[in-house]
């Protein structure tokens, strides 16, 4: 009788281990889709057909000079905040906090949105030095400059929300001439120009990050430098083994959100860009961000060195950043032009 008891409770044992160990496969496997699902990167966006299904909302056919920078850049950030999974850099638990890549890819689109409302309100909107900044553009710069990992009250994404809110109101007072204090747009090529060169340290600070992921670059392989002027330069040192995919996404998410505010650039500058001859060097850029957000085939990104078996995806993103940043330099000095 007791023998029985005994098989009794081992099977019964045995039974609440199996069901328990179950349950954690069937969570982690929950979590593993989860992660594939929300870690996948947002695709590419029309910025003339967003602007018009906007235009739909407000009830209005007329489409101003800059009302498509404007939007792309609500788009930018309405895609960082309902993509699917939402905001996940500030996720405190899993599988948000466990996807990096997906969290340093919007980090780099961020940056890249910051930088484009900062030269809204302080350039694209004003007319002169003197003038008087826009009433919402002073409102939605500050927002998208909240931190971007806060869980707590308020949160990373309520401030971002109020961002886009006050950017949507920047875009009705535009489209009415009439209303009160109608808002401005004013595709100079000097307003182009100083956004530009913001552009141009953006995009060679991350080809300098990214081709920080080799030996020849750090000067590790050499010792340390001799020559005072190659200090700053070898201070970056390489890019540690687990932080080159980082550096790799963050460039991504630039690269996206730069792709679609140089589009939203050649829609609303079209006229400037037209008459200095410049579409084309704008096209470049674009066409070098294009490439710059290949699908990614390997399910880690692979950074080879030299001529051996596998490609080095940072040099190769790297030299994608410096065709658009040299193509920059171009166009910042024909805007430069008298």
């Amino acid at each position: 009788m007791s023998d029985s008891t005994s098989a009794h409770e081992d099977a019964k044992s045995k039974g609440i281990l199996w069901g328990f160990g179950s349950f954690l496969g069937i969570v982690a496997l929950i979590l593993i889709i989860l992660g594939e699902w929300w870690g996948s990167e947002p695709g590419p966006f029309n910025v003339q057909e967003e602007a018009i299904k906007r235009m739909e909302v407000t009830h209005t056919d007329q489409m101003p000079v800059g009302y498509v920078y404007a939007n792309t850049l609500a788009h930018i950030a309405e895609v960082l905040m309902y993509k699917p999974g939402g905001y996940i850099s500030n996720d405190v638990a899993p599988p948000g906090v466990l996807i990096d890549n997906i969290q340093n890819w919007e980090h780099g689109a961020l940056i890249m949105l910051r930088d484009a409302t900062t030269a809204l309100r302080n350039h694209f909107s004003r007319d002169q030095s003197q003038s008087a900044e826009d009433k919402d553009l002073a409102k939605a710069e500050p927002y998208f400059y909240y931190e971007r990992n806060s869980w707590a009250l308020p949160s990373t994404e309520s401030e971002y929300e109020k961002g886009i809110e006050s950017l949507h109101d920047y875009m009705l007072r535009l489209q009415d001439p009439n209303a009160k204090n109608p808002a401005q747009f004013y595709s100079r090529a000097d307003n182009l120009w100083q956004y530009v060169e913001i552009v141009i340290k953006r995009l060679g600070g991350l080809s300098t990050r990214l081709g920080a992921s080799t030996d020849e670059f750090s000067g590790a392989a050499h010792g340390p430098p001799t020559d005072p002027e190659d200090l700053m330069t070898s201070t970056l040192g390489k890019t540690p083994w687990l932080e080159i995919d980082d550096v790799f996404y963050e460039a991504r998410g630039a690269c996206w959100a730069l792709l679609h505010i140089l589009k939203a650039v050649k829609h609303d500058f079209a006229d400037i860009l037209l008459d200095k001859r410049a579409m084309n060097t704008v096209d470049i850029m674009i066409h070098s961000m294009e490439q710059a957000l290949t699908p990614v085939l390997s399910p880690m990104i692979l950074n080879g060195g030299g001529f051996g078996l596998f490609a080095n995806y940072s040099l190769a993103m790297a030299n994608y950043i410096a065709r658009a940043n040299a193509s920059a330099l171009d166009l910042r000095d024909i805007m430069n032009r008298g």
